[in-house]
């Protein structure tokens, strides 16, 4: 299984993604909104683990653009307080 990680804060992302391949699930991640894009255009995802803010834009426009681009996906959202 193919994930993309979208996440701007290092420690949370470096975290993921090393728990994440431990468990054998090959990982990508982008820390921006175009990277984000970019790689979601170039590359096909099984699941995408996305971050609302980011340092250029918001994360629901990646969702706007998986839309746009007819990519199917299952939306869940959770909030961490």
């Amino acid at each position: 299984m193919k994930i993309l990680i979208i996440e701007d804060e290092e420690n949370l992302l470096a975290l993921t993604k090393l728990e994440l391949e431990k468990e054998g699930y090959q990982v990508d991640f982008a820390t921006t909104l175009k990277q984000s894009v970019d790689k979601i255009i170039s590359t096909s995802y099984d699941c995408i683990l996305l971050d609302i803010m980011l340092p250029d834009g918001n994360g629901l426009q990646v969702l706007k653009t998986l839309k746009n681009l007819e990519i199917s996906i299952l939306e869940l959202f959770i909030k961490i307080v």
